[in-house]
């Protein structure tokens, strides 16, 4: 890869906080970067979180996306990326999502799991995620963007923090030895009707495999995964665009359900 320039990867950086902080979606970040250059595209993202941590924000796990082979075709890549999660982004279940708290939503139903030790090691194993991992639960991950019109390729979405939104965890922790994750079946419902469906094998063959890459890649980068932290696995069908007044519920099988709405913004005047 190209060394990333520190111009534009603060110029990069500077246009996707302001897109945030205004709410009002900014044009593609790649052409302020290398072509093509990962290495740019995490700098941004870490100026984004030391940022982040730096105005109080804490970080609690990470989320993985980009775990479709479809979706990795389309884009012209052969891997996932990642991003970090703050306490800010969990909403908890029940509770609505703000009206204009997010740009672009959409929502993707995912299996999350918390560690409940330390994965440091260059080449975790199978055997060492599962006696790590805590539970599984459901999860949504409401995606977005900050670029205008979803117009991303990889570099853009990894500078954007890989399009973390919020997400919501499901209530009911569910050991991995009571639950088959590959066979595991899911249906994501938009306002009643069924708008997405996968399983298990649909996230890199396995929400297991999806982690395992994370906590390899982590490693090697000198930022293990710890104990405690929330893993977003990755997407288990397609996401669903989401606006106001939407609700969404999902169901994994041998993880029960978890739901998610949108409130509607009140009316110009109301309460005046």
């Amino acid at each position: 890869m190209t060394a990333p320039g520190p111009d534009g990867v603060a110029e990069a950086a500077a246009v996707l906080a302001e897109a945030a902080r205004t709410g009002t979606p900014c044009p593609p970040v790649r052409s302020l970067l290398p072509p093509a250059d990962l290495e740019a595209a995490y700098a941004v993202q870490r100026r984004h979180v030391a940022r982040a941590v730096a105005e109080g924000r804490r970080p609690v796990g990470r989320k993985i996306g980009l775990t479709s082979p479809a979706v990795q075709r389309q884009l012209g890549v052969d891997q996932p990326d990642f991003g970090v999660l703050f306490t800010d982004m969990a909403v908890p279940e029940g509770q609505p999502v703000a009206a204009g708290r997010l740009l672009q939503p959409k929502v993707e139903a995912e299996v999350a799991l918390v560690l409940g030790a330390d994965l440091p090691h260059r080449e975790p194993t199978a055997a060492d995620l599962l006696r790590a991992t805590a539970f599984a639960l459901p999860a949504l991950e409401i995606v977005d963007s900050r670029i205008a019109g979803w117009d991303i390729t990889l570099v853009d979405t990894v500078a954007d923090n890989a399009s973390c939104g919020l997400f919501v965890l499901g209530g009911t922790p569910v050991p991995l030895d009571r639950v088959d994750l590959r066979a595991a079946r899911m249906t994501l419902a938009k306002n009643g009707e069924t708008a997405s469906q996968g399983t298990g094998a649909d996230c890199l063959g396995s929400p297991l495999t999806a982690a395992l890459w994370l906590a390899a890649t982590l490693s090697r980068l000198g930022d293990p995964l710890r104990a405690g932290e929330i893993v977003l696995t990755g997407a288990l069908g397609p996401m669903v665009a989401a606006a106001e007044g939407d609700t969404f519920s999902a169901r994994i099988d041998g993880l029960g359900t978890v739901g998610a709405e949108f409130a509607t913004a009140a009316p110009q005047g109301a309460g005046a």
